[in-house]
């Protein structure tokens, strides 16, 4: 009996001698924290509409949609994502507004996913006499989420050199970055510059360098990799590129990807969702339904890249005859005032079909859309026609002699 006490004791000393686990420093970048691992999006849910897009996706939080969201991102193996938080949040939702924080970087956190609040400007960016606001603001973040261990960042200001840096906005950027340095020692501060030059100005007030990059060719992404990079040696400071990605400024999200991930630096693309009254016109990966407009952007940020060398095997689309046989099924339905409009549509479908497999048409408006739409209304020939007429048309060059069946 007296042995069994003196193990018990024993083992209870030595439980209560341990020391907890601690959680690993958020300032090392080493190892799995590499950031050149980051896999980021910006993150605005698809349903809001500007110009209150960024104020709306926490005024009117729906966590359901959230976490729908974030599942599509973990999908994809992102890891990190950069979501605004503007101080019109503050003024309108201030009650509620740690609540909702905490849910989406918990939300976040279960699904391995770092977040990184852009906290942006606000009066005291104009006007310094305002400057109690800002720090107002930082302290109630820092209260809210600071302990959060999902929370990877504070980006203090977006883009304040764009589209020109003046004193003022460096000021005010280097002012919130200060005040989060201030009110958290345990969370890195970035400041989400516009450019390479943004970068450099600002990289002695931030412990992480982020510059943001949406050229044009390959050879300036390159170039403003290599620029950003080299720099961040010097620094010795951890860096990636917050912001790619915008099929209106000639920079597709698969170009921009791979040179990212063939230089190992990490990414945030703009952005997760389709946003219909916002930036969706030219950016975004997921509809709110979970569907993609452009597969090639799912399948790049997973790594896979469509083949641009000189050792590209060319399709040929007519190899066992449907184009031929189906351009030839088309003109006799067209000939045919009696032809059933069942099988025009299914003409059509099977045009469409062959038209989006051998990748010889634009998807803008994709074929089968056209056809789904038909389909779904009431019986519309003249349409039809034309659709056949189209069709056929841009199948017509990829014809080939067909060799007789034996």
């Amino acid at each position: 009996m007296k042995k069994l006490l003196f193990c018990l004791c024993m083992a209870f000393a030595i439980w209560g001698c341990t020391k907890p686990e601690e959680a690993p420093s958020k300032f090392d970048f080493s190892g799995p924290r590499d950031a050149s691992l980051i896999r980021g999006f910006n993150y605005t849910p698809a349903g809001v509409a500007e110009p209150r897009h960024h104020i709306d996706t926490w005024v009117k939080y729906d966590s359901t949609v959230v976490e729908f969201d974030l599942d599509l991102a973990k999908s994809l193996n992102l890891n990190q994502v950069r979501v605004f938080l503007p101080y019109a949040v503050y003024t309108e939702d201030k009650d509620a507004l740690p609540g909702k924080l905490r849910h989406f970087i918990k939300a976040c956190h279960e699904r391995n996913i770092g977040v990184m609040p852009v906290v942006g400007s606000g009066s005291w960016s104009r006007d310094t006499t305002k400057r109690d606001q800002a720090r107002e603001w930082v302290k109630f973040l820092v209260d809210s989420i600071s302990s959060e261990p999902g929370l990877a960042m504070w980006d203090a200001m977006n883009e304040p050199d764009y589209p020109r840096l003046t004193d003022q906005r460096f000021e005010s950027a280097i002012y919130m970055a200060q005040l989060f340095h201030e009110y958290d020692k345990k969370t890195p501060v970035t400041i989400g510059w516009a450019t390479v030059d943004g970068m450099i100005k600002g990289a002695d007030y931030v412990d992480v360098l982020q510059f943001h990059d949406y050229s044009p060719t390959r050879e300036k992404i390159r170039e403003n990799i290599n620029r950003a990079k080299e720099f961040a040696t010097q620094a010795n400071k951890p860096f990636f590129n917050g912001e790619m990605g915008c099929i209106a400024r000639a920079n597709p999200y698969d170009v921009t990807l791979q040179e990212h991930m063939d230089a190992k630096v990490g990414w945030y693309i703009w952005e997760l969702m389709i946003v219909e009254k916002g930036w969706g016109t030219v950016h975004g990966v997921f509809y709110k339904d979970g569907t993609v407009r452009d597969p090639s952007i799912a399948a790049a940020i997973m790594g896979f890249f469509r083949n641009r060398s000189t050792n590209v095997v060319s399709s040929i689309p007519d190899k066992e005859g449907w184009i031929t046989r189906t351009s030839d099924r088309a003109n006799k339905w067209l000939a045919d005032p009696q032809a059933s409009w069942e099988d025009g549509l299914d003409i059509a479908e099977t045009e469409a079909n062959l038209l989006e497999a051998g990748e010889l048409t634009p998807m803008v408006v994709p074929p089968t859309q056209q056809i789904a739409t038909l389909r779904a209304g009431s019986e519309d020939r003249a349409a039809l026609k034309e659709l056949l007429k189209k069709f056929t048309k841009q199948l017509d060059p990829y014809k080939v002699p067909q060799t007789p069946r034996r």
